[in-house]
């Protein structure tokens, strides 16, 4: 490939911290951490527009002018498109997410298995706890913002969205809703509604989404979860099996 000069980016390691609020920045996909840094995968991918640089709290990046490979755009949609395959969400898992924490990790982990209670130890325990009350959660992260449309355990899923109020005020959560799907929270009222629409009508074109049930309060500002997945099915194209829970603040079920 012929070399030009022009504006590229350039990551000083020393000053990088390895957060990856770069790579989400990066909208060419130029960028990796890599042994926890960023990297520039190809001189092609990277557009030096330099997009990639507003959230470093470093300022590891800065856009130099240098000779180097023309930006290739043909090849950044093949690299976009490989990223989207399947076999390309496996390398994601232990990739910072936007946050940059390290508990933003994705994971993938068995439920916990039951512990079978006695007959004296169920009869002096709620209904709830009965089946040992052991965990049904089977991945991490969980938090809607939090979750990259590209997770691995998203692909062909039963998936559960459910409004963040919802499981403390249901004590069978778990063993109710939770098992054998992979879950989605947040509050509908305080995050940004149009974020949740992009990332689920994303989800929904892209993971092959089996079913999805939302778990929602009986309060008014939960109602807008339902607009929110409508919109995003409608963007997405795509007409899912859509199941609704609603849970009232004592922490019952109002029957369908």
């Amino acid at each position: 490939m012929t070399k030009i000069m022009r504006k590229i980016i350039e990551i000083d390691e020393e000053l990088c911290n390895g957060c990856g609020n770069c790579i989400t920045d990066c909208a060419e996909s130029a960028l990796e951490i890599i042994d926890g840094k960023a990297k520039l995968v190809a001189e092609k991918y990277c557009d030096g527009l330099g997009a990639c640089m507003g959230d470093c709290p470093t300022g590891a990046l800065k856009l130099i002018e240098r000779e180097c490979d023309d930006f290739d755009e043909e090849a950044v949609e093949q690299l976009l498109a490989t990223n989207r395959n399947k076999e390309t969400f496996k390398s994601l898992q232990q990739q910072p997410m936007e946050c940059g924490c390290g508990g933003s990790h994705i994971q993938t982990f068995a439920p916990e298995p039951q512990s079978p209670a006695t007959p004296c130890q169920s009869a002096n325990m709620p209904t709830a706890m009965a089946s040992g009350g052991a965990s049904a959660l089977t991945h991490w992260p969980v938090q809607i913002r939090l979750v990259p449309p590209s997770a691995p355990f998203l692909q062909g899923a039963d998936l559960l969205i459910a409004a963040d109020c919802a499981p403390l005020a249901y004590p069978s959560f778990h063993a109710d809703f939770l098992k054998d799907k992979v879950v989605m929270m947040g509050c509908p009222k305080f995050d940004d509604q149009q974020s949740y629409v992009d990332k689920f009508a994303e989800i929904f074109a892209t993971a092959d989404i089996k079913s999805v049930t939302t778990v929602i309060m009986e309060v008014p500002c939960c109602g807008s979860m339902r607009n929110i997945i409508a919109q995003a099915m409608k963007k997405a194209g795509k007409t899912i099996p859509l199941t609704e829970k609603i849970i009232t603040t004592r922490g019952t079920l109002v029957d369908s």
